[in-house]
């Protein structure tokens, strides 16, 4: 009997497993937005209540840089009664010229485009939170409708989009005074993407306004909510920042210090600008102050974006508290010889701190940015707390026994313990 030709059965099977044929027309490329529109998990987490208030946040971020960059000192955040939500700054606004390389308004490119903005390499942010250039335009992508109202040289501009398509083209809607400037966004959420709920949440926002008033002293963020049921307004201003923010924390602990320990620093580092490094500042910002309880709670900032799963900045601060801590108290006979040498945990028992670093060019693990990855930073905040401790500690030195001797006794309960 002749020999069956197995090759062309078996590539026939391979092409069509399961039944279908597998070829380019099944190959894909979503287009635009259409890829976070399909896949939003991608850009925002999951679209449930958080990734809801996400979106806010993303496009808060961008006024946050503009305030970074020295240009806003007033945000307006409203909740309005149809359920939308605006974002109104007094930045510079959103650039409206025509952009020379791809013919479209420079705001019509920056709310649609993936990856477009003015925040890669050295652009026009140097301390910039938003840095994948997927913010605004995925809250575009993810809106039933959205509107950009900019403020610039004496007009007011507004452009309109549905569901990230542009529905109304960028036009000038009226005369204006030169002065303030700004970006007003204004957008409600696709009910066919957030599935769970499109009802923004008072309180949710309101805790993310005063953790950025917070790290961000001088700026002052006023939510307002229009709706009949929960009708309420906020401000949140800080003048001293974020030692305000860990006297907050530490409300009805009962501290081991009375004023909270800060200490501050800048250090030049090298920056990779695709392949390009360049020479640039880093500024930390470590506010701590000990209570009798057994637990941390530090809060790490990048850019004054959150990374609720800490980093290289978190790491940094860790090593450079548990060598300061054991260096000074060796050297000034804290620890008696037979004690044990202090463990991280040990020094960290009952620490309130909050750690910010303005730096340029952060790199985080994901488009939610909840863990910072530069490795250069680790070693710069280790140097700033290292050093700033040492001459904290010798400046102040009862409060420098006090830290100390908790720690020794949280060594001490440790090892009694094992």
């Amino acid at each position: 009997m002749p020999k069956e030709d197995t090759n062309s059965t078996n590539d026939e099977v391979a092409n069509t497993a399961g039944g279908q044929q597998y070829d380019a027309a099944q190959i894909d490329k979503l287009e635009g937005l259409e890829a976070v529109r399909k896949r939003p998990g991608m850009f925002i987490g999951d679209p449930d209540v958080r990734g809801l208030h996400h979106c806010v946040f993303e496009v808060l971020d961008n006024s946050i840089d503009e305030h970074l960059a020295g240009y806003c000192d007033k945000i307006n955040i409203s909740l309005h009664v149809d359920g939308s939500i605006s974002i109104d700054d007094d930045g510079r606004g959103i650039p409206v010229d025509m952009h020379p390389k791809f013919g479209i308004p420079a705001i019509e490119l920056v709310l649609t485009n993936l990856h477009a903005g003015g925040k890669f390499g050295q652009g026009a942010y140097k301390y910039s939170g938003g840095l994948h250039g997927v913010g605004a335009k995925c809250v575009n992508a993810l809106s039933d409708w959205f509107k950009a109202e900019v403020r610039r040289d004496g007009k007011l501009y507004s452009i309109t989009f549905e569901r990230g398509k542009t529905t109304k083209e960028l036009e000038v809607v009226g005369d204006i005074p030169l002065k303030p400037t700004g970006t007003k966004i204004t957008f409600f959420p696709d009910a066919t993407i957030f599935t769970d709920t499109i009802e923004f949440e008072t309180e949710r926002l309101a805790k993310r306004m005063r953790e950025l008033a917070f790290l961000n002293p001088g700026l002052t963020i006023q939510l307002n909510d229009e709706r009949p049921e929960t009708e309420s307004n906020q401000s949140f201003y800080y003048a001293k920042g974020i030692e305000e923010f860990v006297t907050q924390l530490g409300e009805n602990k009962n501290l081991v210090h009375p004023d909270p320990v800060t200490i501050r620093g800048k250090r030049q580092v090298e920056i990779d600008y695709d392949g390009k490094v360049t020479e640039d500042d880093v500024f930390a910002d470590i506010v701590f102050q000990y209570n009798d309880s057994y637990n941390d709670h530090i809060l790490c900032y990048a850019n004054s974006i959150p990374n609720t799963d800490g980093g290289t900045h978190l790491s940094g601060f860790r090593g450079a508290l548990t060598r300061a801590i054991n260096q000074y108290a060796k050297a000034n006979k804290l620890l008696k010889d037979k004690d044990p040498a202090l463990s991280g945990d040990d020094v960290r028992e009952g620490i309130v701190c909050v750690i910010s670093v303005k730096m340029p060019n952060p790199r985080f693990n994901s488009q939610t940015k909840a863990k910072l990855v530069n490795t250069e930073i680790e070693g710069v905040v280790g140097s700033i707390v290292y050093e700033g401790l040492q001459s904290y500690f010798d400046e102040n030195p009862p409060l420098a026994k006090l830290i100390i001797e908790k720690a020794v006794n949280a060594a001490r309960a440790r090892e009694a313990a094992r």
